[in-house]
């Protein structure tokens, strides 16, 4: 029986043709995926913040009113173990949920939620391939951190100088880049 070619309907043909075309998404895009993602993260660690910050804030209001009943001038700190404590824990949900929500979805399916949406996804810059989780987390990271840092403005505003990949540091860090 003599050798025919694949049929132009093949998966792995399929697959391996999508890998080719894939191109840097757009701006408005990203920046829409971005949005939802942020809006999910927030609203996630906004529930786990609320009892936190009242918690800290009862707290404040005790060592106050103890010190208005010394009758002297005392120094109130507002950060001391209780109140650091408290803010460790709400970093450590930021870091936990960040994890769950953006890394874990991003090696498993090369999306997050909002990227979902908007029909874009995340790959490795060599394989093409959705990233491993260590790239994800690392993209996480660097996001995420430099994000409490107020430096993230400046990362997520690379990308559009960047060429030709218009990845951000978080994608430089990880090796990916958003595909749409």
């Amino acid at each position: 029986m003599p050798w025919k070619p694949p049929a132009a309907d093949d998966p792995f043909q399929q697959l391996v043709r999508a890998q080719a075309a894939a191109r840097p998404a757009g701006l408005g895009k990203r920046f829409a995926a971005r949005l939802v993602d942020n809006l999910v993260l927030g609203a996630a660690v906004g529930a786990v913040a609320v009892p936190l910050a009242t918690q800290a804030l009862d707290h404040i209001d005790q060592k106050i009113t103890a010190a208005k009943q010394t009758g002297e001038t005392v120094t109130v700190w507002l950060l001391d173990s209780t109140t650091g404590a408290l803010l460790g824990a709400l970093l450590a949900a930021f870091l936990l949920l960040g994890f769950l929500l953006e890394a874990l979805p991003t090696a498993k399916w090369g999306r997050t939620l909002g990227k979902k949406l908007f029909g874009l996804d995340v790959r490795d810059i060599e394989s093409q391939d959705a990233p491993t989780l260590g790239a994800a987390l690392r993209r996480w990271l660097v996001y995420g951190v430099l994000g409490l840092l107020v430096i993230g403005v400046v990362n997520v505003l690379w990308c559009l100088i960047d060429r030709p990949w218009r990845q951000c540091w978080h994608d430089k860090a990880a090796r990916t880049f958003v595909a749409g």
